[in-house]
């Protein structure tokens, strides 16, 4: 018998018909003798409408009247899967964030979870109840409903696996486990029976959707198996584990894109200490999230460039927190470039593998793509190019390093 976490995504709990499947497959544990808590999202296109809501009556809202808003989609699913799983023979009970609790800090719509107290989930499951439990939301120390932000529900269910030491947290979606690549860019991408931790990691910070980066620091820290499956077939999903159950590899594991990326330049920055950190602030201040960042100095020395990666949606917000900082922090010009993708190659296997950057490198270079930033990790190295070449750059890599081979 294994204590286990399923999680279900809203296109997995879309419609009363796949709440009705999920149920069956939350059955087939129960028969095979497991102890089971169930995670589950809203229902597909429900927050979606939420947000829009809250936004339309008040585009100023209070946040804490948002998150009580957004929280109520996870409220209808756990429901009615209670009910599907009771019409099937099983005990299950329904559980929203307040009463398990997921206790949070008070930053709504993207709280961090602090404490799960799940005594009385524990003691129900060993006396064979199933605990449907509402993703996304958790309760502050003020009383009030928060949310985790989006894709928060892979986190309470990993943090959930991890308060009850779970054996394994499946996150079920509509891919059957993580692969080389997008298979519909390439193909011939494979699915991967493992991937670490630290790679999952990377790829999911690099661009790939399949789980979220909180989710997997969050089972890389608790030391919790995450297996991603699909909830549509019952085909065997990638498991996620610590380096150490993996063995020794000899090529990278994937290849992660980003299209939606943008670059930013600030050209004649005085060359000081300080500069740097004034402007990253800022920008944090901001709530602009920074990914690659490179600084180059001038044939003066007394001047320097620096060049910085955000997300699309952030370019315009950036570009206006630097624009406000030039009397404090003189500089010449900014440039800046939305037109931009970001292509990750990611594996343990430049630990110890000579060549992979070069391999890279000269793959892109062979095909006319031109590499505008790089930026290198322990297993990582990513690259900004011409959004125009995203498909190329990823189709190009997956070939040259034969992914598509076990």
């Amino acid at each position: 018998m294994a204590r286990i976490v399923q999680k279900f995504g809203g296109t997995s709990v879309g419609d009363l018909d796949r709440i009705r499947n999920v149920a069956q497959r939350v059955k087939a544990e129960v028969d095979a003798g497991n102890e089971v808590a169930v995670v589950v999202s809203a229902m597909s296109g429900t927050t979606n409408q939420l947000v829009e809501w809250a936004r339309d009556i008040g585009p100023l809202h209070d946040a804490r009247e948002y998150d009580t808003i957004v929280a109520t989609g996870e409220q209808v699913t756990v429901g009615l899967l209670a009910i599907a799983l009771q019409n099937s023979g099983i005990d299950a009970r329904s559980w929203l964030g307040w009463q398990v609790p997921f206790k949070t800090d008070s930053t709504h719509s993207s709280a961090r979870i602090e404490e799960i107290q799940a005594e009385e989930i524990a003691k129900r499951l060993s006396n064979g109840q199933v605990a449907v439990v509402a993703g996304f939301q958790g309760v502050s120390d003020e009383g009030r409903i928060t949310t985790l932000g989006r894709g928060g529900s892979d986190t309470s269910a990993v943090a959930l696996a991890a308060a009850l030491n779970a054996d394994r947290c499946d996150i079920y979606t509509d891919v059957d486990g993580v692969y080389t690549t997008d298979p519909r860019i390439m193909p011939k991408a494979r699915k991967l029976d493992q991937i670490t931790f630290e790679e999952m990691l990377e790829m999911a910070s690099a661009g790939a959707k399949v789980l979220q980066t909180r989710s997997v620091a969050m089972g890389m820290r608790h030391n919790v198996k995450i297996q991603v499956r699909s909830s549509f077939n019952d085909e065997p999903g990638t498991m996620v584990v610590d380096e150490d159950n993996q063995m020794e590899q000899q090529k990278i594991s994937g290849i992660a894109y980003s299209a939606d990326e943008a670059r930013i330049t600030i050209v004649g920055l005085q060359d000081k200490p300080g500069v740097a950190a004034g402007i990253f602030k800022a920008l944090a201040d901001a709530h602009v999230n920074i990914d690659m960042i490179v600084q180059s100095g001038s044939a003066s020395h007394d001047t320097t460039d620096i060049t910085f990666s955000v997300s699309a949606s952030d370019a315009q917000k950036a570009n206006a927190v630097i624009e406000g900082l030039k009397s404090d922090l003189p500089y010449e010009h900014i440039v800046s470039d939305t037109n931009i993708a970001k292509i990750s190659i990611i594996g343990t296997a430049m630990r110890t593998q000579a060549g992979i950057a070069n391999m890279m490198f000269s793959s892109l270079s062979d095909k006319g793509v031109n590499l505008q930033v790089i930026s290198t990790s322990e297993i990582k190295i990513s690259v900004l190019i011409d959004s125009a070449y995203t498909e190329l750059a990823v189709r190009t890599l997956h070939d040259a390093f034969e992914l598509h081979l076990a």
